[in-house]
């Protein structure tokens, strides 16, 4: 505009006035332009792993792992010290997350009944009202296909670490050669550079099947801590006394962690019911990536049945490869947000986008003896959440109010400048980014899980955590209450619940767990016991 105004200026000889003018209107489209691009919506960058517990990221627990590029996240955004699930199950926080409703809401209570409703509400559908570009690759896992998204593909079920299939939009499948967690970020990466409309803001949700179970490694990381040896936690054998639904699971790294599925000790004459699935995921593989592979596990199971472990020794064993293979598929997720960090950065959009880490839940690497969720104890109750602000957020550091995955969607809204609609039952925490602390703020959160009979054997149960006291009730089958003291106990060792001394808790936590269920309008209540 400015250039020309100045050729009129030379070929008309308009006079100083005229040209002043144009300066003036030059300044005046500079600053609509500027304010303009001040009020450009945020963009969102949502990257969620599965199984992916805090303990396995150095910017929360530095003992085990080494996150770099987690750390990058944390260390220049905000890292959530109290982020919770709402029903620590992949498919049912999933829905949670985002319809921003507790399951019994959302439909989608667990894994083996339930169909998620894609034609209801989401916040992706709500930010595509408001002009927003969605997209999702990766891990969906709500036996459904997905709405709400202007490009996605998904890997079928729980996906395939190696040469996995691939469910386009047009409901064909595709069998891709690679690494699932590498061939994600591909996807995500291509679509961001190559079809994504640059005028519009984008939300695009990078969902990977990583840390989950089995723990199949990139072949090129299989090498990766076999010299280190893990401390066993303190609580590794746990005898779960005053706790029966604790004693009657079935997620013990000794007793139910498969030699064959789990820890690859797989030889012709050894059996297992898992050996099957094992061999489906492993037969997925190209000739170099089974001779790798082969070359890696097969001199280690030869020596690992010569050795005849037994008792103590077996669980130790075993929890050393547990650990061992978690973090290889650590390191290849790491490496992979990475990636996207870099070209948020290399492309100047780091700046003018809100990019989240988390995982659909914790997970146990040992604690009370285990490997899993599904509790509401705090290793699987919890999940990460680390965040990179955009420019003009002054929040940086540790956010310690209570955040559940349901508040991801009104933030997500809120951020956008997307009104939340009142069914919404999670909360916008956009003011704690912005560093503040409301005073109305949560003081307790709920929990509901429903997936029993089935795998692991964890009882169904609901329940209220404070910022020191939990109360649990395990229902159905059973009918058990646990409350535990956090401050004191915060291993959750020590069942509390009925003993001398803590009718006024008790008292207190059942008033929450109460007023809660009917916030949440859950249908599931119990007849209190207390007044």
């Amino acid at each position: 505009m400015t250039k020309q105004y100045s050729k009129a200026i030379v070929i008309s000889a308009v006079s100083t006035a005229a040209a002043a003018a144009g300066v003036v209107a030059t300044q005046s489209c500079t600053k609509a332009k500027a304010a303009e691009t001040e009020k450009k919506p945020f963009n969102i960058v949502y990257i969620m792993t599965d199984d992916h517990t805090a303990q396995m990221m150095s910017c929360y627990d530095k003992r085990f792992a080494h996150t770099p590029n987690l750390d990058r996240i944390a260390n220049d955004g905000v890292r959530f010290t109290n982020s919770f699930v709402a029903n620590s199950l992949s498919g049912p926080s999933r829905a949670c997350m985002l319809t921003g409703k507790h399951s019994h809401k959302n439909g989608f209570t667990d894994n083996t009944t339930c169909v998620f409703d894609s034609s209801q509400p989401t916040f992706t559908k709500h930010l595509q009202n408001a002009g927003y570009e969605t997209a999702l690759f990766g891990k969906w896992h709500l036996e459904s296909l997905p709405q709400g998204f202007d490009r996605w593909e998904i890997v079928p079920g729980q996906g395939d670490y190696y040469n996995p299939d691939f469910i386009v939009e047009s409901g064909d499948t595709v069998q891709v050669h690679g690494y699932l967690t590498d061939l994600i970020t591909d996807k995500s990466l291509n679509w961001l550079e190559n079809e994504h409309d640059k005028d519009k803001p984008f939300c695009l949700l990078i969902h990977h099947k990583a840390i989950h179970r089995n723990w199949l490694a990139d072949t090129a990381h299989l090498q990766l801590f076999e010299d280190q040896t893990f401390e066993l936690p303190e609580n590794f054998y746990d005898d779960y006394a005053g706790r029966q639904a604790a004693a009657e699971q079935e997620m013990s790294i000794f007793k139910d962690m498969d030699l064959i599925y789990d820890l690859k000790m797989d030889r012709p004459d050894k059996d297992s019911h898992l050996k099957e699935r094992y061999h489906s995921y492993i037969g997925r593989m190209d000739s170099a990536q089974r001779a790798a592979w082969d070359a890696f596990y097969g001199p280690m199971t030869e020596e690992f049945y010569a050795a005849n472990l037994q008792g103590k020794e077996l669980a130790e064993w075993k929890y050393q490869r547990y650990m061992r293979d978690y973090l290889k598929v650590v390191k290849s997720l790491d490496d992979n947000v990475g990636r996207v960090l870099d070209y948020l950065e290399e492309n100047d959009l780091l700046d003018n986008t809100l990019v989240v880490y988390t995982s659909d839940q914790g997970f146990y690497m040992g604690e009370h003896g285990w490997f899993d969720k599904r509790f509401m104890y705090e290793e699987s109750f919890h999940t990460p959440l680390i965040m990179h602000l955009p420019k003009g957020f002054d929040r940086k550091g540790d956010i310690d109010e209570m955040v559940q995955n349901i508040d991801y969607g009104p933030t997500f809204l809120d951020l956008a400048g997307v009104d939340v609609p009142e069914d919404m039952q999670g909360v916008s925490f956009l003011p704690l980014l912005k560093g503040e602390h409301p005073e109305d703020w949560r003081d307790a959160l709920y929990y509901h899980f429903y997936e029993y009979p089935a795998e692991h054997s964890v009882k169904r149960h609901y329940g209220v955590r404070d910022d020191r006291y939990k109360l649990i009730h395990f229902y159905n089958d059973i009918d058990k209450w646990e409350l535990y003291d956090l401050a004191n106990d915060p291993k959750e060792m020590h069942n509390i619940y009925g003993q001398p001394g803590t009718d006024s808790i008790t008292t207190v936590m059942m008033a929450k767990l109460k007023d809660l269920q009917e916030q949440y309008d859950d249908p599931i209540r119990f007849t209190y016991p207390i007044e």
